[in-house]
């Protein structure tokens, strides 16, 4: 098999839902996180300063929201298929994503991935104070993490994948052997090597 390794974007690629939109719709701000979510996705705005932004609008929240997001977001048509695909090819499979851990652990916590990162939210007292504990997960971590997965296993960059949809996807997309752009917004169909709609066109062109 050509390809060993591949790394997917979880919002808008795995997930057909944005988390931090969920988390936002909890509050009386969901209209504007969702205009700067859309915004950063386009590559019109910085990542890191509109998540900073966005998740200032979440302060006070009660963590207990988690929940509810988890049972809100929707997968991708054929996502867990092609993931599990994949892994039994021997693929190993993980995902990185600009979201947050609270909610991608327990969402993906059966399909068995080798490596997974996300941002971490901080909250106090059962409520979210509108801040990130530690480093932004942007576009140049999302590379970094490709790095790190692909030696944690002894896996060249020449024999990997990854799969996202946004801007913020670019840098990891253009160090993969192969970048695939799902649904892909401009910023990022335009540097990838393929586009696809489908988790089965993705599938194909990894057979």
């Amino acid at each position: 098999m050509k390809y060993k390794l591949a790394l997917f974007d979880v919002d808008s690629t795995l997930t057909t839902t944005e988390a931090i939109d969920l988390l936002a719709s909890h509050s009386e701000h969901g209209e504007k996180v969702a205009a700067i979510t859309e915004r950063a996705m386009q590559g019109e705005i910085g990542f890191d300063e509109a998540l900073i932004e966005r998740v200032g609008l979440l302060a006070g929240l009660e963590v207990t929201i988690f929940n509810d997001v988890l049972q809100r977001t929707l997968f991708s048509s054929g996502a867990k298929q092609l993931v599990q695909t994949l892994q039994e090819r021997g693929m190993k499979v993980g995902a990185v994503s600009g979201g947050f851990i609270e909610i991608v652990a327990p969402l993906f916590h059966d399909w068995n991935f080798d490596f997974l990162r996300a941002n971490r939210l901080e909250y106090r007292a059962g409520k979210l104070t509108g801040k990130i504990v530690g480093d932004i997960i942007n576009r140049s971590a999302k590379a970094q993490a490709l790095r790190e997965f692909a030696a944690q296993f002894s896996i060249p960059l020449n024999q990997t994948v990854a799969i996202g949809d946004g801007s913020n996807d670019i840098e990891m997309i253009e160090l993969a052997a192969l970048g695939i752009s799902y649904r892909g917004k401009p910023a990022l169909k335009e540097r990838a090597d393929l586009h696809v709609e489908t988790m089965a066109e993705i599938e194909e062109h990894l057979n």
